[in-house]
């Protein structure tokens, strides 16, 4: 594949902030980690379309705060067609991690992770995917 050069120009600020993310991903230039983030956000916007794909939505939250659990479970029923499985861990006593492998319309898993997501008392999640047709 051939490679193309061109300049940019941006704010100090961001060339800081892009040079700290080539450090923190041990990237060994600019070029290497603008290349990444270019990948990942066409990959990203992937996700929007009606591509048939296969992943994971990852939850972090504290089981014992008040309905949680319902609501998850509820929400869950809501895309019984895309998930396959779930599996909870207890990270600590008040901290949980739950894995929902998910197979599907892109924007369909992606409302579903968007409404876990929000749920009051997740402390952190992620969606994960790969197109699988």
């Amino acid at each position: 594949m051939s490679v193309a050069r061109f300049g940019i120009s941006i704010e100090q600020e961001l060339l800081e902030a892009l040079d700290e993310y080539v450090k923190e991903n041990k990237f060994s230039n600019r070029s290497q980690a603008i290349r990444q983030l270019i990948n990942r956000n066409i990959i990203e916007h992937k996700w929007i379309c009606n591509n048939f794909v296969a992943g994971s939505v990852m939850l972090i939250y504290d089981p014992h705060k008040r309905e949680i659990m319902n609501q998850i479970n509820t929400i869950q029923e809501d895309f019984i067609d895309e998930i396959i499985s779930s599996q909870r861990f207890i990270l600590s006593k008040n901290k949980c991690l739950e894995i929902i492998a998910v197979k599907g319309i892109a924007n369909r898993l992606t409302s579903l992770s968007d409404a876990l997501i929000s749920v009051k008392g997740v402390l952190h999640g992620k969606l994960s995917m790969s197109r699988a047709d």
